[in-house]
């Protein structure tokens, strides 16, 4: 057992453990200037921040009048943001050195993340953090995507144990809020700043504020370690 106890990690991805946003805002950008809407702007991006692809092409449909499909502004989604995600996602550095850290002491860990499973492989892969996240799970996979609890769950599920030993990382608020629905202590690291009062955040056991430059793999592994 490590020094952690029965402590299991679950990572949010987009965000929390890459800075995969601007690939995110380039790939909608140009899925949208295709369709017709030119002033697609990263304070429009942000608002879209921690829910679903599949949620996000479901939204613009509506609030565009775009007349593709779905499933075709989904397909072409994923393709932009793949192409631009096996070549140029940036792994944050401390977020590196904890996963490092908790393999370090055989801590169960997961990524449960809203993208598509191809996207979050692709990263993985791509950034070599796929030699200690093996236990994947992408919100296609269950019912709900966040806010609802059902991608923190399932990771649970896989990793064979019980959602209150579980900690999550998060970014954005409707994965802190999934993490609580889940019954599930919370690390939350705003990625967009202007949204670190939002009432989700408040559930979140450690509340990093000032975002991922506040974040460090060893206060983060002390805080575990102080709250098991």
């Amino acid at each position: 057992m490590s020094g952690l106890g029965d402590t299991s990690v679950i990572f949010d991805l987009d965000g929390t453990l890459v800075d995969s946003e601007p690939n995110y805002y380039e790939a909608g950008r140009g899925l949208l200037a295709e369709h017709g809407i030119a002033d697609f702007t990263w304070a429009d991006h942000e608002r879209y921040v921690g829910i679903s692809t599949l949620e996000t092409v479901t939204l613009w449909k509506r609030e565009y009048g775009l007349r593709a499909s779905v499933d075709e502004l989904l397909a072409d989604k994923n393709r932009r943001y793949l192409d631009l995600a096996r070549t140029a996602t940036r792994v944050y550095p401390e977020m590196r050195k904890f996963v490092e850290l908790l393999a370090a002491e055989d801590v169960p860990m997961a990524v449960a993340s809203g993208s598509s499973r191809e996207a979050i492989t692709a990263i993985l892969s791509g950034t070599g953090l796929d030699a200690q996240l093996r236990t994947v799970v992408s919100a296609d996979e269950v019912g709900r995507g966040k806010p609802a609890p059902d991608v923190f769950l399932e990771a649970a599920r896989r990793l064979g144990v019980a959602p209150g030993d579980c900690v999550v990382l998060e970014d954005a608020a409707p994965g802190a809020a999934a993490a609580h629905a889940a019954g599930m202590r919370c690390i939350a690291i705003p990625y967009v700043t202007g949204q670190v009062d939002a009432p989700e955040f408040a559930t979140a056991g450690l509340l990093l504020r000032g975002g991922q430059g506040e974040f460090t793999a060893q206060a983060a592994y002390d805080w575990l370690r102080g709250a098991k």
